[in-house]
């Protein structure tokens, strides 16, 4: 019992959450720890559920790390698979006998992860509404998403090197300022963008920034959805040209590696299937020729994130795509290397003999 009301304490305790349906990632992610912890206290305090209820509770955990990270929390397949976890646990809390007398603050507990559970699945209605207004909407590539703070961003300073980093969730997730401190390096990333979408967004997240290079990290998510080897290349190439007509040095980071090193932890990072590491070599090795024909860098973090297997090292990711900590670490120090090979002045080159 005392177990159980020190549970019931740490989740009542949490701060006010937003209340409208479709929550942000804080909200979000603290209604996702509210409702495994209720699940954990219910369970003590209901022997019978306990029993029945564990691999409900066991799913919602899992379900709701997921969640956590900063690509998935609205992941609208993942939060279906909670919701239904939560659907079915709280059925079984009503069929099942419960203790006599049953302690009040059980009853408060299971109300509230009644609350939790509506709220939720409001937030689920509202993210598929979401995501149906972005196949609708006229802004596919997500200009508006950095609109405002393009506009705050300002001309580059006198002999300022401005770098943009474009990309997807793993450039979103970059804080680009702790691990480049006081350099001019912008985040442009957009978790779960295409090389497509990238393209479209050149002009108004890297041209109009007059930034002096651009380093493009993308095609992982464009691999995911079947799109061919040959469109992602395209799609490359017509970046690097817009570049290069704007003066801009286009610098092609290499893909990342996979694994399925955490698929245990959760079925969604078991990776290879919808990223088959024969395909990322793929890409890699046509963006290294690339960049060697057109005397562009070439920024190789596959080498270093990749272990002897070919896979994404399991201490550099903790869910097979993303990078953690120490894979970023990793990255930032080829990234500059990259950037300062690529801001370097050409050599110089020596006169001929006249002859004597």
């Amino acid at each position: 019992m005392k177990r159980l009301v020190l549970l019931f304490v740490a989740a009542a305790a949490l701060p006010a959450q937003q209340t409208g349906p479709l929550l942000d990632r804080p909200s979000a992610i603290q209604a996702y720890q509210q409702a495994v912890n209720l699940m954990d206290a219910a369970s003590v305090a209901i022997p019978a559920l306990a029993a029945a209820g564990a691999q409900f509770v066991a799913n919602a955990r899992q379900d709701a790390a997921a969640l956590e990270t900063s690509a998935l929390y609205n992941n609208s397949a993942v939060l279906y698979r909670l919701l239904t976890n939560l659907r079915i646990y709280l059925d079984l809390s009503d069929a099942l006998p419960k203790p006599n007398p049953f302690a009040e603050d059980a009853r408060k507990q299971l109300a509230s992860l009644r609350d939790i559970h509506d709220r939720l699945e409001a937030h689920f209605r509202a993210v598929l509404e979401s995501k149906e207004q972005q196949l609708r909407s006229p802004d596919r590539e997500n200009v508006s998403r950095y609109a405002e703070a393009n506009r705050s961003l300002g001309p580059p300073r006198p002999n300022e090197n401005r770098v943009v980093f474009l990309g997807d969730s793993i450039t979103d997730a970059w804080r680009l300022n702790e691990y480049f401190p006081d350099k001019p390096y912008i985040n442009r990333g957009i978790g779960g963008q295409i090389t497509g979408q990238m393209l479209g967004r050149m002009k108004a997240d890297v041209i109009d920034l007059k930034s002096v290079a651009v380093l493009i990290l993308g095609g992982t998510n464009d691999i995911a959805r079947g799109i061919p080897a040959a469109a992602i290349e395209n799609n490359f190439s017509m970046i690097a040209d817009l570049a290069v007509a704007n003066h801009i040095r286009p610098i092609f980071a290499s893909l990342l590696p996979v694994s399925d090193y955490h698929k245990d932890q959760n079925p969604d990072y078991e990776r290879t299937k919808l990223r088959p590491p024969a395909v990322i070599r793929e890409i890699n090795a046509w963006l290294e020729a690339f960049c060697k024909q057109h005397g562009f860098t070439y920024c190789d973090y596959f080498t270093a994130a990749a272990d002897s297997q070919g896979f994404f090292r399991s201490d550099f990711s903790d869910d097979g795509l993303h990078p953690n900590a120490a894979g970023y670490r990793a990255m930032g120090l080829i990234a500059q290397s990259a950037i300062n090979r690529s801001l370097a002045p050409p050599p110089k080159r020596k006169g001929k003999r006249s002859a004597g």
